[in-house]
């Protein structure tokens, strides 16, 4: 049985004008990510990596082409089909970990379930659930400020998989991160998406994460260009 691609991009395009000049970012963008791959985004700065999932993530509508997620296109919606699309398949993670300040880690988590309409023993059983695999058992009722850089992003990540997404789209995730609190964080994570069968794309300037991954495509030029691992 052929599983549906969690997310697709046909021929998607992004241009902007700049002092009267038409900026050509993405010229013809083609990937197909299948339940879980984890796809390395990787590419020098200002080659248009965060254009490129924020139009992937259907936060950014493209200037042309189709952006499909579990088989069903945002590309021709309004805005508020688009949001339900993306609250239903995609979850995010950011080099910030935007974590709501006076809530302890496991509202964080809880939140975006109780905000799905999840009644609340169910969001706090499966909050838990997230954040043990996640090796955060021991700061449950710890808020933001008590946790380190690390610890607040494994919040973050669990966060974004609370609602089951599937798909993550991740923009250097690790970036704040010292490389050996990296390699934890991205570990960690890596074992609990391929555990839920969670695709994601996700922009690294580490190479070493990189090449833990399914595959990696490098941006270049406005297209993609895959690499071998």
């Amino acid at each position: 049985m052929i599983s549906t691609p969690c997310l697709t991009l046909t021929h998607v395009k992004h241009d902007f004008t700049q002092g009267g000049e038409i900026i050509h970012v993405l010229r013809d963008i083609n990937l197909i990510i299948k339940p879980g791959e984890l796809v390395a985004l990787v590419g020098p700065s200002g080659a248009g990596k965060s254009t490129l999932l924020q139009i992937a993530g259907l936060l950014e509508q493209p200037s042309s082409g189709i952006v499909t997620m579990d088989g069903q296109s945002g590309s021709d919606l309004g805005d508020f089909k688009r949001t339900e699309l993306r609250r239903l398949y995609a979850g995010f993670v950011y080099q910030a970990h935007h974590l709501l300040p006076e809530f302890t880690a496991l509202e964080n988590v809880m939140m975006p379930q109780l905000i799905a309409g999840k009644n609340k023993k169910e969001a706090t059983i499966y909050a838990e659930e997230l954040l043990i695999k996640l090796n955060m058992n021991h700061r449950l009722k710890h808020r933001p400020y008590k946790l380190s850089g690390g610890e607040q992003q494994r919040v973050a990540i669990a966060r974004a998989l609370a609602n089951n997404p599937k798909v993550l789209i991740a923009d250097e995730p690790t970036g704040n991160l010292d490389p050996h609190t990296a390699d934890i964080v991205f570990d960690a994570f890596k074992a609990l998406a391929r555990e839920k069968n969670v695709a994601a794309l996700i922009a690294t300037h580490n190479m070493d994460l990189a090449k833990k991954m399914t595959r990696q495509v490098h941006l270049k030029d406005g297209v993609l260009v895959n690499r071998d691992v």
